[in-house]
């Protein structure tokens, strides 16, 4: 795989979470009865991220949960010795729920994370926040809250980096296969 670009620095993803966040408040007309809920892996670091900023901008805690979608996803088999990751400190039934992932493709993860949650309770509502859009849907779903599209071929693959998985923030277009 060869890097072809940085498409987003750290200040970039830090305006985009920023302006994510400010716009799932004016949204949602506030936050009452929101929550937070993000996708394994880097799904979740950008999740904290969205949740303090507007807990910051709102004074008010939001509450944040992690989704495992290993056993929802179409294109991977579970292994036999899995064990539920997620972890969703509160009811999901009734709730409007922001899901969050770092970049949506074909639709698929999103998918996945749907039924995930359906399983956990009925939310009054389920928003999608991501940090790239990259197109090239195969399912119709769409992001409400996206930081940044980015076309891509289907030969390119976007890698998005957190400080804290990979100890640098910022987003990249490779040429090429992921190995």
């Amino acid at each position: 795989m060869t890097q072809k670009a940085v498409i987003m620095d750290d200040k970039a993803m830090q305006r985009a979470v920023a302006r994510i966040s400010y716009e799932v408040v004016e949204r949602n007309k506030g936050v009452g009865n929101l929550c937070i809920v993000g996708i394994m892996s880097r799904g979740v670091n950008l999740a904290q991220r969205i949740a303090e900023k507007i807990g910051e901008v709102e004074g008010k805690q939001i509450p944040l949960g992690v989704l495992d979608i290993t056993p929802y996803r179409d294109d991977r088999e579970t292994a036999p010795d899995y064990h539920d990751r997620s972890d969703l400190p509160f009811e999901v039934a009734s709730k409007k729920i922001v899901l969050v992932d770092d970049v949506v493709y074909t639709g698929r993860s999103v998918r996945a994370a749907i039924d995930a949650l359906m399983k956990k309770g009925r939310p009054e509502s389920i928003q999608l926040a991501v940090l790239i859009d990259r197109g090239h849907r195969e399912l119709p779903i769409r992001a409400d809250f996206v930081g940044k599209n980015v076309p891509t071929s289907s030969g390119e693959q976007v890698v998005v980096r957190v400080k804290e998985i990979d100890g640098e923030d910022q987003v990249a277009i490779f040429e090429g296969e992921r190995r």
